[in-house]
């Protein structure tokens, strides 16, 4: 669907890595890497969207680094926008709120770095019927053509999840607030 909206991969490559994680960090030839694809191509949309006002960038040593500008007008509907090309709004709505006794559901893995992925990758903190929870996520997953792959921590197992060991730290998706 994107697609039809946005004719650059290159720029939805980039949209998805600094607008679905707000605290994604990257420069030029780490994204080169990362995508595959030439620094120029890379450098053409990173400019584009740092004229914009979108990206927002700083140096470090010889690198130039680029981060999302959460302050800008458009951040909260580009991102509103990103969640449901990749399916969370789905995932949200089928299963997260059937489910109950959710304290909050974290996105890990390619998606938290702002990498599209066949695969979403949560991690569930609550006290939750897991039978139920493969019942609604095998019904999600054909809704959204994705898989969905989840681990659950009840709220005592919560107090010792080590998030330092993530690559990149989990997006939270969802928290219960009442």
């Amino acid at each position: 669907m994107i697609e039809t909206l946005i004719s650059s991969k290159t720029r939805i490559k980039l949209l998805l890595k600094f607008f679905l994680n707000s605290n994604t960090k990257a420069y030029l030839r780490g994204l080169a890497t990362e995508f595959g694809e030439s620094s120029n191509a890379i450098r053409v949309e990173l400019n584009r969207l740092e004229e914009a006002g979108m990206l927002e960038s700083s140096s470090e040593g010889n690198k130039k680094y680029f981060t999302a500008n959460t302050k800008h007008p458009l951040f909260g509907e580009v991102h509103n926008i990103l969640m449901k090309h990749i399916g969370f709004d789905q995932v949200i709505e089928r299963v997260i709120n059937r489910l109950g006794d959710v304290d909050q559901v974290f996105v890990t893995g390619d998606l938290s770095r702002g990498l599209n992925s066949d695969i979403i990758d949560l991690l569930i903190i609550g006290n939750i019927n897991k039978s139920y929870l493969i019942d609604l996520i095998e019904k999600a997953e054909e809704f959204i053509s994705k898989k969905i792959r989840y681990i659950t921590y009840s709220r005592d197992e919560a107090l010792n999840i080590d998030w330092e060991s993530f690559k990149t730290q989990p997006l939270l998706l969802w928290a219960d607030e009442s």
